[in-house]
């Protein structure tokens, strides 16, 4: 099942260009404000999971960010990533592993994840996603998921859609709430997507 995770995803990611995708974002303004109000310091460690070829990796740079790791299953979409931050990329530790493969070395002070989690559907998978975030999180966990009003798939696959209760319902054993909000996202093509931005503080 992961070989076919990745295989999806790097046949996307070779076939398809930032245009063509659904969760492309020019300018991620809700995941960057609620970075922001974390009020971490520029040396703080965050975590993109799922960052793909994601600008948010650019913007958290121009903010003086300076302990970036970008997390995704794809080579390929990190590789673009690169390409695109030319030398900037340097300054990014990069990660190619399925999220549920990871093995966090250090506590990360915010872990953001958009793209992700809403694609865990089996409980075993979702419960070891949990358990890595318990392992790596030291204090803020940003999660976005598709809301029930979002889309039943992405990307051709089923996805796992959330209302603010069921989200905290899966991390209140760990994590306090802060905040929830909820965005429509117009895609590329002019569809929207409505997603649910929460975050979190551990415990």
């Amino acid at each position: 099942m992961k070989t076919n995770r990745k295989k999806h995803w790097e046949k996307v990611y070779q076939t398809k260009s930032p245009e063509q995708v659904s969760w492309t974002q020019t300018v991620p303004k809700t995941s960057l404000e609620f970075i922001l109000s974390s009020g971490l310091s520029p040396k703080a460690k965050i975590i993109d999971v799922g960052g793909g070829d994601s600008n948010l990796v650019d913007f958290l740079l121009d903010k003086g960010f300076e302990n970036i790791t970008v997390l995704d299953i794809s080579a390929k979409a990190l590789g673009k990533a690169k390409r695109r931050l030319g030398k900037k990329a340097e300054r990014i530790n990069w990660v190619v592993s399925d999220v549920l493969d990871f093995k966090p070395e250090c506590y990360y002070d915010l872990w953001h994840d958009r793209a992700t989690f809403h694609f865990l559907n089996e409980e075993q998978d979702i419960a070891q996603y949990m358990d890595i975030v318990r392992k790596a999180v030291g204090e803020y966990l940003v999660l976005a998921t598709f809301s029930e009003e979002g889309p039943e798939k992405c990307s051709g696959l089923t996805v796992h859609r959330y209302s603010e209760e069921q989200l905290h319902s899966v991390l209140s054993n760990d994590f306090n709430k802060i905040r929830c909000v909820k965005e429509d996202h117009v895609t590329p093509s002019k569809s929207v997507q409505n997603f649910l931005f929460c975050s979190f503080r551990k415990n």
